[in-house]
């Protein structure tokens, strides 16, 4: 497999993030009943996505596109960070220690705000999920990543944020992921208050207007 995913990638092309290391794709492998089959399939088609049961590896949380990007912001900014990250077809993929999907609702069930967090994916024990490919096809000159997204040929619009490069990465449990989901409720919350706030004051100020002039 060396030939075609490098152990430690160190390049403009191809960000350390971007792609799996060995390593990681070994972790990934342990995914499946068959880790052979997982990583024949791979060094055949290293571009092609693939789907690996979730629940003894890692669960996989489910998060609209911009949501999930306010998870990843906040775990990463304030929090402990976060475990692998992928986009797929406009949302988001985040990775979390086994036993997190069946926690999390209902964790957030308890929750005072778990009701401004949008619904979320929970993949657990049963549950499989569509990763991206290990290494991604190469980006067309001037094409920008929201192209890429959207391209078909792009790997249906599947890339990792985060990509495993360790054969045992860090994985965030149901209260890291409740704290995430929190936290970016209220972000999303406070810049709607703002954007609001401009559109109350005009309001205001017209209806003062109106008055003034009556």
């Amino acid at each position: 497999m060396s030939d075609w995913l490098p152990e430690t990638p160190r390049n403009l092309a191809f960000p350390t993030t971007a792609y799996v290391t060995l390593a990681g794709a070994d972790w990934l492998a342990s995914a499946s009943p068959h880790p052979e089959d997982a990583h024949l399939r791979w060094a055949q088609r290293p571009t092609a996505p693939s789907v690996l049961p979730c629940g003894t590896a890692f669960d996989v949380i489910n998060a609209p596109m911009l949501f999930g990007r306010r998870m990843v912001d906040r775990l990463w900014s304030a929090g402990p960070g976060s475990g692998p990250v992928a986009a797929h077809r406009g949302r988001i993929l985040l990775f979390a220690a086994p036993g997190t999907a069946h926690r999390l609702p209902a964790l957030l069930a308890w929750e005072e705000w778990g009701s401004a967090v949008p619904p979320l994916l929970c993949h657990g024990s049963g549950d499989a999920v569509t990763v991206p490919p290990l290494h991604p096809r190469p980006r067309a000159a001037g094409r920008g990543d929201v192209e890429a997204l959207g391209d078909p040929a792009s790997a249906a619009g599947s890339r990792w944020l985060v990509a495993p490069d360790v054969r045992d990465p860090w994985l965030p449990g149901p209260d890291i992921l409740l704290w995430a989901c929190v936290r970016a409720a209220r972000s999303m919350l406070g810049a709607d208050a703002e954007t609001a706030r401009p559109h109350r004051e005009r309001a205001v100020q017209g209806l003062d207007a109106v008055l003034a002039r009556g």
